[in-house]
């Protein structure tokens, strides 16, 4: 999973003042331990997911929720929470988001029925909304010149750690003590996170800021309101009002943020940000990119469970090749970037995604699942790997440096929401797979998703900007 992240300094060469704090690489640890925490739940519950169906008697469209709550408060209100690191102090502010976080796990993993688990869920993404920009406040301001580039560089390896070690996590933990203990894992470590970071992670002086909590509630409301209509229409069609109206209202609310983001002394997001190519271009490629990705973890979970028949361990494990394919794609694409340029990559990427994607489309109750389904999603992860490096540097590597922060946030921002968007669409889409185990319905979620793709990559010839982007610093992926 990526994210990007606030540019490093700009002249890495020159000498640079010593890390701050006490101990400041034992820090930087406990703060990947706690990021760590908030990828691997983006991806542990997908092998989960049927045994949560069969224990709490969950339907599809909860099943769905138990994935989107968590990425649509985790992305819907990290740039509030980037302010509130800024008006509160990163270290009160990161204190306060991981003992959320581990509460809502706790909580979560006590959940029984669909009420308290997606409570669970959203305290989850609140917790991690107020953690993760806070923690990352940290690392950059912790280390300078080269050590921050280092320290980039370590919180950057454990998203595509978190993605993989996630897959087979929840498949280890569902077939052993039970799905609840995806969730009961993070109590321990939350805990143990909370006693030590107070000791090497030194408290700053806030620095004085406006809250732009109104727009913070619009965008968040929006997503969520866009959402629950993608989610209904599998139930009710995309013609019917329970549809319609969601949709509508997300419409109104979005509305309603760009006006307030207008009227505000100290916006959420600064809309001309949003007017550049290359923000849009970057944000667009992550979207998809994020949707696919997710998507795919998703299906290809339920319909190995539910169609197939294997046990969550064995999806699990089969998942494996598919989270390392991402981080393997992730590491070519920012060769070809610098080679080739983000237009070449992500194109390639993104149609590699499609190809890969059309393999699932003949899987089938039967055959061989490393050849009909393990096969065609590492295809199309690794494809998706270097799109998220295309996205990221198309965002920030044609932009002035003093847009970077404001275009990172925005970029991740749109990572995580593209996971909710892109679960809520397949999930609608393959319905009727979901709901009676059939493939037909997975057949219908694969097709949307290989073309989504293969459409995506016709369209970065328009939309991303030619050249190699100039990064002033490190890679902005987690």
């Amino acid at each position: 999973m990526t994210h990007a992240h606030p540019t490093p300094d700009a002249a890495p060469h020159t000498s640079a003042p010593p890390p701050t704090g006490p101990r400041p690489w034992l820090a930087l640890a406990l703060l990947c331990a706690a990021q760590f925490m908030l990828v691997l739940d983006v991806t542990v519950v997908n092998v989960a997911l049927p045994s949560m169906a069969a224990d709490l008697d969950l339907g599809r469209t909860a099943l769905t929720w138990v994935v989107t709550t968590y990425t649509l408060c985790f992305g819907g209100l990290m740039l509030l929470g980037g302010r509130l690191a800024d008006v509160l102090g990163a270290r009160r502010t990161l204190l306060c988001g991981l003992a959320l976080f581990t509460v809502a796990s706790l909580l979560t993993g006590l959940a029984t029925g669909p009420v308290t688990l997606l409570a669970g869920r959203t305290a989850q993404g609140v917790g991690a909304a107020l953690l993760s920009p806070a923690a990352l406040a940290i690392v950059t301001t912790t280390f300078h010149g080269r050590d921050r580039h280092r320290a980039l560089g370590v919180w950057s390896a454990i998203g595509g750690a978190g993605a993989a070690i996630g897959v087979l996590l929840g498949g280890v933990l569902s077939d052993g003590p039970g799905w609840e203990w995806i969730f009961y894992v993070n109590v321990p470590i939350g805990v143990a996170l909370l006693l030590a970071l107070p000791a090497v992670v030194p408290a700053r002086a806030p620095r004085p800021a406006r809250l732009d909590i109104p727009g913070a509630l619009l965008v968040t409301a929006g997503t969520g309101s866009l959402i629950y209509g993608l989610v209904a229409a599998g139930d009710t069609g995309w013609t019917d009002l329970r549809t319609l109206v969601p949709v509508a209202a997300a419409a109104v609310a979005y509305g309603a943020f760009a006006a307030v983001e207008r009227a505000q002394r100290a916006p959420l997001i600064d809309l001309a940000v949003l007017r550049r190519r290359p923000v849009v271009a970057g944000s667009y490629l992550m979207l998809v990119a994020t949707a696919l990705l997710i998507s795919l973890f998703f299906l290809g979970s339920v319909f190995l469970q539910e169609v197939r028949g294997y046990t969550a361990l064995r999806t699990g494990v089969l998942f494996l090749p598919v989270a390392v394919a991402t981080g393997v794609g992730a590491h070519l694409g920012g060769r070809f970037v610098g080679q080739w340029g983000a237009r070449p990559t992500a194109a390639a990427g993104l149609t590699l995604a499609g190809l890969g994607t059309a393999l699932l489309t003949g899987a089938g109750p039967a055959g061989n699942a490393w050849t009909s389904v393990a096969l065609g999603m590492s295809v199309a992860a690794l494809g998706l790997g270097s799109v998220f490096v295309a996205a990221t540097t198309t965002a920030l590597g044609f932009i002035a440096h003093e847009e970077a922060g404001v275009a990172s946030g925005v970029v991740n921002t749109f990572h995580e929401v593209g996971g909710s968007i892109g679960v809520a669409v397949v999930s609608t889409v393959a319905a009727t797979g979901i709901e009676r185990g059939t493939v037909g319905g997975f057949t219908d979620g694969f097709t949307v998703c290989a073309v989504a793709a293969l459409v995506s990559a016709a369209a970065t010839f328009v939309l991303v900007p030619r050249g190699k982007p100039q990064l002033t610093g490190g890679p902005h992926v987690h």
